[in-house]
């Protein structure tokens, strides 16, 4: 495309442009406008706010009611500030007070844990010290009958041998 058709799109595309706007009405473009507005506003609240703010501030700095207002303002802002950062402090040691509750909390969950499987080991080890002091005494038992089977064997071996 050169560059002449380039001009030749461009200058169309501007032309249809103002055609279009020729065509929408003011109420039209106000109501556009104040849907993008209130879009704006629900998706960045806070940055509206404070845009809000610091245009009223700056017109009220530029008139002389205004610049005493502001005065006036500025000792109540500053106070307003120091009553924020006490709340903010006491948010946080609040917040504090309940990560150290719920430490504790944890702490004591883990100890009663920790007590639960020391007496389950303890019950267990004393449940396998009785299975096996059953078990030696069956192996004692069964040894002791072996040796006594064994013995008699023997002797009636010897008994027929000499006879």
């Amino acid at each position: 495309m050169s560059s002449e058709e380039k001009r030749q799109a461009l200058k169309a595309k501007i032309e249809a442009a103002e055609k279009r706007n020729e065509e929408r009405s003011l109420g039209d473009m106000a109501k556009e406008a104040t849907d993008k507005a209130t879009d704006f506003v629900k998706e960045h609240p806070f940055a509206t706010l404070a845009g809000v703010a610091v245009v009223g501030l700056a017109i009220g700095a530029m008139t002389r009611p205004g610049r005493r207002a502001g005065q006036q303002v500025g000792r109540k802002a500053s106070s307003l500030a120091s009553y924020a950062t006490e709340l903010g402090l006491a948010y946080a040691s609040g917040m504090m007070a309940t990560a150290g509750n719920v430490a504790e909390a944890g702490k004591d969950k883990l100890e009663d844990f920790g007590d639960a499987l020391n007496d389950n080991a303890g019950a267990l080890r004393r449940q396998a010290a009785y299975k096996s002091g059953n078990a030696a005494a069956a192996a004692r038992g069964f040894t002791r009958e072996a040796g006594k089977k064994a013995g008699r064997s023997i002797r009636d071996l010897r008994n027929r041998a000499g006879k």
